[in-house]
């Protein structure tokens, strides 16, 4: 009975804690950090997103979906994830196939073609997801030659072939497959033409990114496409985030302009490329001493967002840098850092926003029609990785080029509107943290930043192919989001070996900030590279919660989108960025009945050794009555010996 009884009690210990174990577990998925510093990136601002298909519920209780203008013409409404100086980069994620394979694509407004790495290509990098395979969508055809396209040597099926300035590369075959777009998205999915990799080179090999989003002007941009088939109106829209808010939205398909958008003449006939009229630059409100044409040299002043900086003209560069200079004799000249460049770089301005502009001028671009654009600080200065406080000059000389380049740095925190209808660019600084919101689309808080290693699978979260309108506001449980999980990382600019014994030290300060137990900051993995490290944190319940509350969730998340730590000098600066939320793992039946089972096992195992303990007793009492009771002197008859047998 004992052994029986020690059986069941180790099985239902091993179970209970093997299930436990299994919930409590934390999906970790690697992220992955280029320290790009080339001229291709773009940028943008912060819709938030649980990651994982069973959180769905949760996304749509935090995004609250309103149509973007009363126009019948739908549009792509799409979140951008990644940081302009921190990747080099952003991207969108569009599927493509039957069943829809998942791409994070760099958003280029100076490309013209859409491609991903095909399955069959051996020169190609490894990158965030899997490769593109043709051979498993139902609804894959490769583009044949025809006249209208560049034909493989066979003449059997039409190719695609891009160079661009940093010396990368890429080209493949093009082919026709159902593209789709998110379930932020009113648009439906639709057939367009894309390119499938054979070959990559430079930056375009090495980069976390699958591949490139092309939205410049071109048969194969994917706009193009979507306008020639009349789904969306000939425009689109960018939103980049601030120097402190990593991610952004972009829209494919016309939006409402807001009140106090200014807009410039952008000609397609100047340059394939979409241009502006810029006349003059402002620095602390003086005109720079410049001719107008200075701007308007060979393609003129182009907007790109897969470039990071700004490049100006020779003349232009270098009275910009005598007024900035001029205007910051109170700050401190120091090396910037990295010693192969020679970065304009200061110290002393302080760390946030309201401190940067005091320290910095103003800017203002001025255009053709006279509107103008004001630059803030964080349009023209990057953070220094190397000393907290410090910034370094964002634009720069364009060689011996008369182009004007404008990359993502000049459009933080500015919704840009590519209206090619009417052959014009609005720009409309706001916080585009807070986009949506702003253009009274949705009274709820804003969506949360999906992860951005998720892995491309056909059975995760598949986009809707026919959506039947926006999300509908749901309301779990108790009225609030359950939130079982934050996960951060922060970029330090300090060797690992001196930052290892302060980790615990570290875990301190962050859990002070966000207002939580440093028992709740956990490390969770680290990449350490010279004099740089990469930390990656998760913020779990309190031992006593099984979820983090709704209050200190959008706390900690507004102290993460704002850049908002405070942490003393020998930590060096940081950067924090790739923040995800993650809903509660899910309680299967044993954990859901945990409890209960514990106290009916109890109760069973407490019944049984009463049990015992009785029959024990009864055994023993009913033995005793089967022997004689004799008294000790009581008479034995004697026995007569026997004789031994020889």
């Amino acid at each position: 009975m004992a052994w029986v009884l020690t059986l069941a009690i180790l099985f239902f210990a091993t179970a209970v804690s093997a299930d436990v174990f299994r919930s409590n577990s934390p999906h970790y998925h690697s992220l992955t950090f280029v320290n790009n510093t080339s001229t291709r990136g773009n940028a943008m601002i912060l819709p938030l997103f649980f990651k994982q298909h069973t959180s769905k519920r949760l996304k749509d209780h935090f995004f609250t979906g309103r149509h973007l203008h009363a126009s019948t013409i739908p549009n792509a409404r799409m979140p951008l994830h990644d940081d302009l100086l921190l990747n080099g980069y952003y991207t969108t994620r569009l599927w493509i196939g039957t069943p829809p394979q998942r791409f994070a694509l760099i958003v280029d407004t100076g490309s013209t073609v859409t491609y991903v790495p095909c399955s069959t290509c051996e020169q190609c990098g490894k990158h965030q997801d899997p490769k593109f395979q043709p051979e498993s969508s139902s609804t894959y055809e490769p583009l044949k030659c025809n006249i209208d396209c560049t034909c493989d040597t066979d003449r059997e099926q039409c190719i695609y072939e891009r160079q661009y300035a940093e010396m990368s590369s890429s080209s493949g075959v093009l082919g026709v497959d159902i593209i789709s777009f998110g379930n932020q998205s009113d648009l439906q999915s639709q057939r367009a033409t894309f390119g499938c990799e054979n070959m990559e080179t430079g930056d375009l090999y090495s980069q976390h990114a699958d591949g490139i989003m092309g939205l410049g002007r071109g048969d194969l941009s994917i706009v193009d496409q979507l306008v020639e088939k009349g789904v969306i109106s000939d425009s689109f829209s960018l939103c980049y985030g601030g120097m402190d808010v990593g991610g952004g939205s972009m829209v494919l398909g016309g939006i409402s302009s807001p009140k106090g958008m200014i807009f410039t003449n952008s000609d397609p006939v100047r340059s394939p490329y979409y241009n502006i009229e810029l006349n003059e630059i402002r620095v602390a409100g003086k005109k720079l001493p410049l001719n107008p044409k200075v701007f308007d040299g060979k393609h003129g002043t182009v907007l790109d967002s897969g470039t990071t900086y700004a490049y100006l003209p020779q003349a232009a560069f270098e009275a910009f840098k005598a007024a900035i200079l001029k205007e910051t004799q109170s700050l401190k000249r120091i090396q910037g850092p990295d010693p192969n460049y020679n970065d304009i770089c200061f110290s002393g301005a302080g760390s946030d926003a309201a401190q940067r502009s005091k320290a910095f001028p103003s800017v203002e671009m001025v255009f053709g029609n006279g509107q103008k654009l004001l630059l803030a600080p964080e349009n023209y200065l990057f953070r220094h990785s190397k000393v907290h406080g410090a910034y370094c000059l964002g634009i720069f000389q364009n060689g011996k080029e008369s182009t004007t380049l404008l990359g993502g740095i000049i459009v933080r925190n500015t919704l840009v509107t590519y209206d090619r209808e009417h052959e014009k660019i609005g720009f409309w600084k706001t916080n585009c943290s807070e986009l949506w919101e702003r253009l009274y689309l949705s009274p709820a808080s804003p969506p949360l930043p999906s992860d951005t290693d998720e892995v491309n699978s056909t059975t995760g979260m598949a986009p809707k192919l026919t959506p039947t309108g926006p999300p509908q506001p749901q309301t779990p449980g108790a009225g609030e989001v359950k939130i079982g999980l934050i996960k951060f990382s922060m970029l330090l600019t300090i060797n690992y070996t001196e930052l290892k014994p302060h980790i615990p030290e570290l875990a301190q300060f962050i859990g002070k900030d966000f207002d939580v137990k440093p028992s709740q900051v956990q490390l969770t993995n680290y990449t350490a590279g010279g004099n740089e490290t990469l930390l990656k944190w998760a913020i779990y319940p309190a031992q006593s919660d099984d979820y983090i509350s709704n209050s200190t969730a959008m706390k900690i998340l507004s102290r993460l989108s704002g850049n908002q730590l405070h942490l003393p000098d020998i930590f060096g600066s940081y950067k924090l960025s790739e923040w995800s939320m993650e809903p509660p793992p899910e309680r299967s039946w044993w954990k859901q009945h945990y409890l209960a089972l514990v106290i009916a096992f109890v109760v069973v195992v407490v019944i049984g050794l009463l049990a015992s303990g009785g029959w024990c007793i009864w055994r023993r009492k009913h033995y005793q009555a089967e022997v004689p009771y004799k008294p000790v002197d009581s008479v034995v008859a004697e026995q007569e010996l026997q004789p031994l047998q020889n």
